[in-house]
């Protein structure tokens, strides 16, 4: 199928400055067994393509689901005359832009393909499960997911550009959702919102321990039952990995992305408190912060080699000793700044257009032990998976909560705590950054659900972080 949309790409191609053609081909299955019962199996198949051109200044875009050679010139035709709709109108001069044309492949690594298992035996495997939750009359619901997705994409250009990236993706999940005398408590495996999501197949799910999950995920729903309100006051917090997450993704990821900075995202999803002249001095965070853009990671989430403008992928620091070196931007945003950015315009399907997008952005480990980091903590609480968040829409003010919490006391971990929240500002909220976690304490995360753009796109993050410790934040429970 490939060879003949490159044939019919070559044929339909106008004559104009810069063409280029992505196309996506997107199957998935989502099964689910929801106390005790499977539901229906949710399967798409979605395929298109979208074509870009650059003419006289312009920049013009057209998707189509027809991919014969008739359907990419109509396709072509209508993005050449958007591009000389917005020739001198636009922000920007595209015609000044230098568009790659790569050459290259990717492919997700997988070890054990999804199709090695039926789908009867995905379902009983998620069943086994499932039935582990039924360990109290007070386990109200409870469920065990798996989703698999495989994309195939390939961006072309006029020009002889040729890139085919096919992707494998695996996000299981477990939660247990406990009830009693109207309180109410939610523990899940792995993280919510999906955060325990890799490329792979299906030894994704042996790292994500499904085996023997179910019982543990139960009790632990169970103990916040009983547990005391997380307290109040001004305490040191101990991050783990599955929340660490959630921080990353809104106080430095969206923050960092350089369309927001330049304004494009302020009628919808917001602003941005960094400004272009920040990149090369501004003190992010504590010496012991250094943040990576890392799209090469084997297994990440949001790995790979090009993004949806070309643009070869490449590991890059964007703050390094605390200091902010560089934004999330690709060449499209890096050009309208004048500033150095990253590969990472990307798109959630054929017919939305690059935008500037976090992908694996992932805090670097340090040189602490997890016990050491404990011992080193008089009085403050362990956070642990993300439970809710706020956050205003420069991305600077935020309050987030958790699923579970443990007090530590002397350096020593205490009971557990439930509705553990935290607020901060994020201009100053990593200066605070007292230790980060050695390799041991590493966790790959990531979500499904990263909403930007208008029309929306909905695109899948990666998200790698050790344990960290904050000093001095302001901690609240339930009440609070």
């Amino acid at each position: 199928m490939l060879e003949s949309l490159k044939r019919a790409f070559r044929e339909a191609a106008p004559a104009v400055d810069f063409c280029a053609l992505r196309f996506v081909e997107e199957t998935s299955e989502q099964l689910v067994v929801r106390q005790d019962v499977p539901e229906p199996p949710r399967l798409a198949v979605d395929r298109g393509a979208m074509v870009t051109v650059i003419h006289a200044g312009g920049l013009g875009y057209s998707a189509t689901s027809d991919l014969t050679a008739a359907g990419l010139r109509e396709a072509a035709g209508r993005a050449k005359d958007l591009a000389a709709l917005v020739a001198g109108r636009a922000v920007h001069d595209y015609g000044r832009l230098e568009m790659p044309s790569p050459k290259g492949r990717y492919a997700s690594p997988v070890a054990k393909d999804p199709d090695a298992l039926t789908r009867a035996a995905k379902f009983d495997l998620l069943a086994a499960e499932s039935a582990q939750c039924r360990v109290d009359p007070r386990i109200v619901d409870w469920e065990a997911g798996l989703w698999t997705t495989r994309t195939r994409s390939a961006y072309l250009t006029a020009a002889g550009g040729e890139v085919e990236q096919d992707f494998t993706f695996t996000v299981p999940s477990l939660s247990a959702t406990a009830h009693d005398k109207g309180e109410t408590q939610t523990r899940t495996h792995g993280g919510r919102g999906n955060g325990f999501c890799r490329q792979g197949g299906l030894e994704v799910i042996d790292a994500f321990g499904l085996s023997g999950a179910g019982r543990a995920t139960a009790e632990a729903a169970l103990e916040l039952l009983a547990a005391p309100d997380c307290p109040t006051g001004t305490l040191d917090v101990l991050l783990m990995p599955d929340q660490m997450v959630l921080q990353i993704h809104e106080s430095i990821g969206h923050p960092l992305e350089l369309d927001r900075i330049l304004g494009d995202e302020r009628n919808f999803a917001g602003t941005s408190f960094v400004t272009p002249d920040m990149f090369g001095t501004y003190r992010y965070g504590s010496d012991l912060l250094d943040v990576t853009f890392d799209p090469a990671r084997a297994g990440e989430y949001a790995s790979y080699a090009f993004d949806d403008d070309g643009s070869p992928a490449a590991r890059e620091y964007l703050i390094r000793g605390g200091v902010l070196l560089r934004p999330l931007g690709g060449a499209i945003s890096q050009a309208r700044a004048g500033l150095a950015g990253v590969a990472n315009a990307r798109a959630c399907a054929w017919n939305r257009a690059p935008i500037d997008r976090m992908a694996n952005l992932n805090i670097e480990p340090g040189a602490s032990r997890f016990e050491d980091m404990v011992a080193a903590i008089e009085d403050g609480v362990l956070m642990a998976t993300n439970l809710s968040w706020s956050i205003d829409d420069s991305r600077n003010k935020f309050q987030f909560g958790c699923e579970w919490g443990r007090r530590i006391r002397g350096g020593k971990l205490a009971e557990v705590v439930k509705n553990p929240n935290y607020r901060g500002i994020s201009a100053t909220f990593w200066r605070s950054l007292a230790a980060v976690g050695d390799a041991a304490t590493v966790q790959m995360t990531g979500t499904p659900f990263c909403g930007k753009g208008e029309p929306n796109q909905v695109i899948r993050v990666g998200h790698a972080s050790p344990a960290c410790l904050f000093r001095g934040v302001q901690v609240f429970g339930g009440a609070g």
